[in-house]
């Protein structure tokens, strides 16, 4: 077994589902970095991007990252961004097995499109904004020890491919 299964991936791609459930079947703890963020500061993201602004709330995210990997027996979900940042990839690698979650755009869109809680999507085209971050980050999801494409799978048939892989060291 692995200390932490890291999380990663895009919004919108399973991370905190699949996490609650993995963590569950691991006998680890989930967490999710976004809810420890909020925690710390006291206040939402997006009124930390609203008052504080992105940079502010990659610094924070950054703190959190590194204090979390420090633990061990954890599912940690992270935010879709968190990738971004070269000190968060080592905390990642330092951390334990990293998953990233992908799934297609048009999926994407249709599993967040009713969210209220995601600065980075308040623009006139969502879905190109989807696009546009996805090509981005795809360098630093690939950086991941197992890639799990979401979109056509159930929750079960992602934990179902995660657990064989850690299980049986095929990562």
């Amino acid at each position: 077994m692995f200390k932490n299964i890291i999380l990663t991936g895009f919004m919108g791609v399973g991370k905190t589902s699949v996490g609650t459930r993995l963590a569950q079947d691991l006998r680890y703890k989930f967490v999710d970095t976004d809810d420890l963020i909020e925690a710390d500061q006291k206040t939402t993201i997006t009124e930390i991007f609203a008052k504080k602004g992105e940079p502010y709330f990659r610094d924070v995210e950054a703190k959190i990252i590194r204090r979390v990997v420090e633990g061990e027996g954890f599912v940690i979900s992270t935010g879709g961004g968190a990738v971004i940042r070269d000190e968060n990839r080592a905390a990642f690698r330092r951390g334990g097995l990293v998953v990233c979650l992908t799934a297609r755009p048009e999926v994407i869109y249709e599993r967040i499109k009713h969210g209220t809680h995601r600065p980075l999507l308040r623009t006139e085209d969502p879905k190109a904004k989807i696009r546009e971050l996805l090509e981005s980050r795809a360098k630093f999801y690939r950086e991941a020890d197992l890639i799990i494409d979401t979109s056509e799978k159930s929750v079960d048939e992602a934990i179902r491919e995660i657990k064989e892989k850690v299980m049986y060291g095929r990562c």
